[in-house]
C-alpha cells in the first residue's frame, strides 16, 4: 500500500504540472536568495583571504599603535611608533635577534586621474606610503616595479599601483595632483616614475608610494612611523621575537606576520558576516511569505482532492498513509525548489559579482565558491519550509471520513474561526500595549518593546486576518466593486467565501508591504529631521563638506576659502574626542564664533565659548551631571589634561551634537597632525552674491579633489538623497517578498478557478460572457490585493511611527512623519498588481466550456 501511495503522490504532481511549477517557484525565490547570499559572501571571503595571505610576507614581528588608539567616534588618536623606539631596536638588534628593520609611513590620500578628477575606488582605500627597495624589503617577491619604471626620489616623484593607473588613465611620465587627507599639506603635483605590480591589488585599491624621507614628511609628524616591521635573524622564531619585543616595548601592539594576516582576514570576514546576515534576513522574509503561499496551495489542493482521498480511504488507506502521501508531495516540491533555487542563487551571485566589478566597487574578483554550507542550507531550508507549510493541510486530509468525503464536503475553510479570533484579540491587546509603552519611551529598551509589539502584531494578524477578511473585503467590495454591478457583487462574494484562503493569500502581501511602510516611515522621518535641523539651526548660506569615506577636510581648505572675495568668515567644525572620568565622549569644536553661523537654543548660561569653554547639550549635561559654571577635566589619549568650564547648556540638536568645545582646548587635546575639519560653515559679506561666491569657492577648492560646496538647501537634499539610496536598496530586497506574494495571488486564483470550474461553467451556460468572467476574476484579485496592502500599510505606519519615537535617545528633534506618498502609491500599485496577477487565471476561467464544466462530476 505504501508503494501505491507513493505512486499516487508522484502521479498527482505530474498530472498538475502548472500547479507544481507555481508552488516550486515560491520555494525557488526564497532559497535562491539564501544560496546567492551564501555563495557571494563565501566568494568574497575567499578572494579577500587570498589577498591578505600575501600581506606581511617575510615579516616576523610588526609593531603598531594599539587598537584603542582609534576612538569610538572614528578619529585616530595615535601619532604612531616613535623614532626613539626604532632607535632602541637598532641599538639592541643583536640582543633582540632582529635582522632587518623596516619602518612604514602611510596615510590616506586622494589622487587625481588624467581628467583632473579623483580616481574612483568604489569604497576601497587610497593610501600613500613609502616605497621599500628590494634590498631592504622583508619580502623580496612582494611589490615589483614594472619594466620601464624606477623607484621614486625626491618630493615630486612617486610610483603607483598598476590597477589604479589603469583606472586613472595614468602612465609612467604622467604628472598628476595629490592631496594628503591629514596634516597641513596643500595639493601638490607629482610625476609618476613607475607602475607597481602589487600583491593583493584589488579592482579598487589605490596606493601611491614615495621615497622614505618624503613619505615620513607627508604622512607623519616627522618623529613617528605608522608601523615598524621586523625580520628575525636565523634561529630566532617569529614567536620568540614577538615575546622579546613585547617585553621591551609593552605600550604597543606587537604581532607576528601570521597574526597580522589573520587580523585582516577576521576584520573583512566580520563585515561580510554582517552583510550576509542582512541578505539572509531578507531571504527569511521571502521564505515566510512563501510559507503562507505553500500552505494556501496545499490547503486548496486537499480541498479539491476530497473525493480522490476519500476513495483511497475507502479502499483501505490509513490516515497516516494519506497524510504521508500529501507530505511526500511537499517534500518533492521542496527538493525541486531547493535544487532549482541553488542553481538560480549561484547565477545571482555570479551576476552580482560581475555587476559590482563592472561598476568599480573596489571588491576583488575571483572564482565562485559553492561550498557545502550553501548547498546544505538551501536544501534543508527549502524542504523544511515546504513540509512545515504542508503539515496542517496534510493533517486535515487524513481526518476526512470516507463517507463524508464521498458527499464532497470541503475540508478547507469549514472550521470555526472563534478560537483563533480570541487568540488574535488577546495578542493584539498585548501588542498594542507594548507598542504604546515603547513609543512613550526612548532608547534601546523602548525600541525592543516596539519590536516585541511588532512581532505580536504580526502573529495577531496571522490568527485574526480571517475574521477581518469578511467585513473588510466586504466593505472594499462596496467601494470598488459596486460600480461593476452584478459582476462586482459576484467578485465580492467569491473573495469573502473562504476567509481563511483570502487571509492567507493577502497576508503574503501584508507582510512585505508592512515592512515597506516601516522603512518608508523611518526614511521620511529622518529626511524631515535633517531638513528641519538645517533650516532651523544653520545660518551659514554655504556649507563645505568632504566626499571621502571619512568625510574629513584638510585644515588648509578653510584657510583657502577665507581668502575668497565675498566671504566674511569661515567657521570650521572639528571632531574632538576625550575621556571624562575614564569614559570616552565625542563632540565638536568650532574654529570661530559658532553663534555667527548657527542658531543655538540656550537653556542656561551663555553661548560664548571662549578658548577653554564648553557648551553641553541637555542630554549630555543630564547624563554627566554637569551644570553651568562647573569645571570639567578632559583627558586626551596622550595623557594631556585640559580643564574646561561649562559656559552654557543648549537644547538637544541633531547638528550640534553632544557638546561644543572651545578652540583653545581642542588644540591642547589634539596634535596638529590629527586635526581635520568635517564641515566648513561660510558666512558671506553684506551684499555678496551667493551664487557668484559659491562658484569662486568651487574654483579655489577644486584642486583639493574631494570638496563639495553646497547651499543649505543642496546640503539638506544631498543628505536626503543618501537616505533615498538606502531606501531603494531596502525596497529592492523587499521586492523578493512582494514578487512571491504576487505569485501567491496567481496561484490561489488559478486553483480557485479549477475548484469553481462547474460554477463558472454554469454562469457561462446562463449567459455570462467570457470578458465578464475575466472581469470577475480581476475584481476578486484586486479586492484581495487591496485588503492585504491596506492591512500592511496601516500596521507598518503604526509600527514605524512608534519606532521613530524611540530614536529620540540618539537623534535630537526627530519626530515621526507618515509617508503619505508611499502609502497612496503602494495602494494603487497593489490594485495594479491584483489585475496583473489575475490576467492568466482570468483568461483560463474565461476559456471554461459550459457543457464540459457542468458534466464534470
Amino acid at each position: 500500500m505504501a508503494s501505491t501511495m507513493r505512486k499516487v503522490s508522484l502521479r498527482n504532481l505530474a498530472a498538475h504540472k502548472l500547479r507544481l511549477v507555481l508552488t516550486v517557484l515560491s520555494v525557488v525565490l526564497g532559497t535562491s536568495f539564501i544560496a546567492g547570499a551564501l555563495v557571494f559572501t563565501s566568494t568574497m571571503s575567499n578572494s579577500f583571504n587570498g589577498i591578505f595571505d600575501k600581506v606581511a610576507i617575510g615579516v616576523d614581528t610588526q609593531i603598531s599603535p594599539r587598537a584603542t588608539d582609534t576612538n569610538a567616534y572614528g578619529g585616530v588618536e595615535s601619532l604612531g611608533v616613535p623614532d626613539s623606539v626604532i632607535a632602541r631596536i637598532e641599538r639592541d638588534k643583536a640582543a633582540l635577534g632582529v635582522a632587518k628593520i623596516v619602518p612604514g609611513y602611510q596615510s590616506t590620500m586622494t589622487i587625481a586621474g588624467s581628467d583632473g578628477k579623483a580616481i574612483q575606488t568604489g569604497g576601497a582605500p587610497t593610501m600613500g606610503a613609502n616605497w621599500v627597495p628590494k634590498s631592504q624589503a622583508l619580502d623580496p617577491d612582494g611589490a615589483t616595479i614594472l619594466p620601464g619604471g624606477r623607484a621614486p626620489h625626491g618630493p615630486h616623484e612617486a610610483v603607483l599601483n598598476e590597477s589604479a593607473a589603469e583606472r586613472g588613465h595614468l602612465k609612467v611620465g604622467s604628472t598628476t595632483k595629490v592631496v594628503v587627507s591629514s596634516g597641513t599639506a596643500t595639493p601638490f603635483e607629482v610625476t609618476i616614475v613607475g607602475l607597481v605590480k602589487m600583491a593583493g591589488d584589488t579592482s579598487g585599491y589605490t596606493e601611491m608610494d614615495f621615497d622614505a624621507a618624503t613619505a615620513k614628511k607627508l604622512f607623519t609628524d616627522g618623529s613617528h612611523a605608522s608601523i615598524v616591521q621586523l625580520g628575525a635573524v636565523p634561529g630566532v622564531s617569529a614567536d620568540t621575537l614577538k615575546q622579546r619585543i613585547t617585553k621591551e616595548f609593552p605600550g604597543y601592539k606587537v604581532q607576528t606576520g601570521d597574526e597580522v594576516r589573520q587580523e585582516n582576514k577576521d576584520a573583512i570576514n566580520s563585515f561580510l558576516q554582517i552583510f550576509n546576515y542582512i541578505l539572509l534576513a531578507f531571504a527569511a522574509i521571502g521564505l515566510i511569505v512563501g510559507t503562507f503561499i505553500i500552505y494556501n496551495t496545499f490547503s486548496m489542493i486537499v480541498a479539491q482532492r476530497v473525493r480522490e482521498l476519500a476513495l483511497l480511504r475507502a479502499i483501505g488507506a490509513a490516515r497516516g498513509q494519506v497524510m504521508r502521501s500529501v507530505m511526500l508531495e511537499a517534500v518533492v516540491v521542496g527538493l525541486l525548489g531547493s535544487v532549482v533555487g541553488l542553481g538560480v542563487g549561484i547565477g545571482l551571485a555570479a551576476g552580482l559579482q560581475a555587476l559590482l566589478s563592472s561598476t568599480g566597487t573596489g571588491l576583488p574578483s575571483g572564482s565562485l565558491v559553492v561550498g557545502p554550507g550553501a548547498i546544505i542550507a538551501c536544501l534543508v531550508v527549502g524542504v523544511v519550509v515546504t513540509t512545515v507549510s504542508a503539515l496542517a493541510p496534510a493533517r486535515r486530509a487524513s481526518k476526512v471520513a470516507p463517507v463524508e468525503a464521498m458527499r464532497e464536503s470541503q475540508t478547507d475553510g469549514s472550521a470555526t474561526l472563534r478560537v483563533r479570533t480570541i487568540v488574535a484579540v488577546v495578542l493584539a491587546v498585548l501588542a498594542v500595549a507594548a507598542l504604546a509603552i515603547g513609543a512613550g519611551g526612548k532608547g534601546g529598551g523602548a525600541a525592543g518593546l516596539v519590536g516585541l509589539g511588532a512581532l505580536g502584531t504580526i502573529i495577531a494578524v496571522v490568527c485574526g486576518a480571517p475574521a477581518l477578511a469578511r467585513p473588510v473585503v466586504g466593505f472594499l467590495g462596496l467601494l470598488f466593486a459596486k460600480p461593476f454591478g452584478k459582476l462586482g457583487q459576484l467578485a465580492r462574494t467569491n473573495a469573502i467565501r473562504n476567509p481563511r484562503r483570502t487571509a492567507a493569500t493577502a497576508f503574503a502581501l501584508t507582510l512585505g508591504l508592512m515592512l515597506v511602510a516601516i522603512i518608508g516611515t523611518l526614511g521620511a522621518s529622518f529626511k524631515s529631521t535633517i531638513d528641519k535641523a538645517v533650516n532651523d539651526e544653520v545660518k551659514a548660506p554655504i556649507i563645505v563638506t568632504g566626499t571621502t569615506n571619512s568625510g574629513a577636510l584638510p585644515p588648509t581648505v578653510s584657510s583657502a576659502i577665507g581668502k575668497v572675495d565675498g566671504v566674511d568668515r569661515v567657521v570650521a567644525m572639528h571632531a574632538v574626542a576625550a575621556t571624562v572620568k575614564g569614559k570616552e565622549i565625542g563632540g565638536t569644536s568650532p574654529s570661530g564664533d559658532l553663534t555667527a553661523v548657527a542658531n543655538i537654543k540656550l537653556v542656561k548660561g551663555s553661548s560664548t565659548l571662549g578658548s577653554d569653554g564648553l557648551l553641553a547639550s541637555q542630554k549630555m549635561a543630564a547624563d554627566k551631571g554637569w551644570s553651568v559654571g562647573q569645571t570639567i577635566d578632559l583627558t586626551s589619549k596622550f595623557g594631556q589634561h585640559v580643564a574646561v568650564k561649562v559656559v552654557g547648556i543648549y537644547k538637544d540638536s541633531a547638528l550640534l551634537g553632544p557638546f561644543q568645545l572651545g578652540s583653545g582646548a581642542f588644540e591642547k587635546l589634539t596634535p596638529p597632525r590629527l586635526r581635520a575639519d568635517y564641515v566648513d560653515l561660510i558666512l558671506l559679506k553684506d551684499g555678496a552674491d551667493r551664487s557668484a561666491v559659491q562658484q569662486r569657492i568651487e574654483d579655489v577648492t577644486g584642486s583639493y579633489l574631494t570638496v563639495k560646496v553646497q547651499t543649505k538647501a543642496q546640503f539638506a537634499n544631498s543628505s536626503a538623497q543618501q537616505i533615498n539610496q538606502m531606501l531603494v536598496v531596502l525596497y529592492g530586497m523587499l521586492g523578493l517578498a512582494l514578487v512571491i506574494a504576487v505569485l501567491g495571488i496567481i496561484n490561489t486564483l488559478a486553483l480557485s478557478v479549477v475548484e469553481r470550474k462547474r460554477e463558472i461553467g454554469m454562469l457561462r451556460a446562463v449567459g455570462m460572457l467570457r470578458k465578464q468572467v475575466r472581469r470577475t476574476i480581476y475584481l476578486e484579485s484586486v479586492l484581495i490585493s487591496i485588503f492585504g496592502a491596506l492591512l500592511g500599510m496601516v500596521l507598518g505606519v503604526i509600527i514605524g511611527w512608534c519606532l521613530v519615537r524611540t530614536f529620540r535617545e540618539w537623534i535630537a528633534g526627530i519626530t515621526p512623519v507618515v509617508p503619505w506618498g508611499t502609502v497612496l502609491f503602494t495602494l494603487a500599485a497593489a490594485a495594479v498588481c491584483g489585475v496583473l496577477a489575475a490576467l492568466w487565471p482570468g483568461i483560463r476561467a474565461a476559456r471554461t466550456k459550459p457543457l464540459e464544466a457542468i458534466a464534470d462530476l
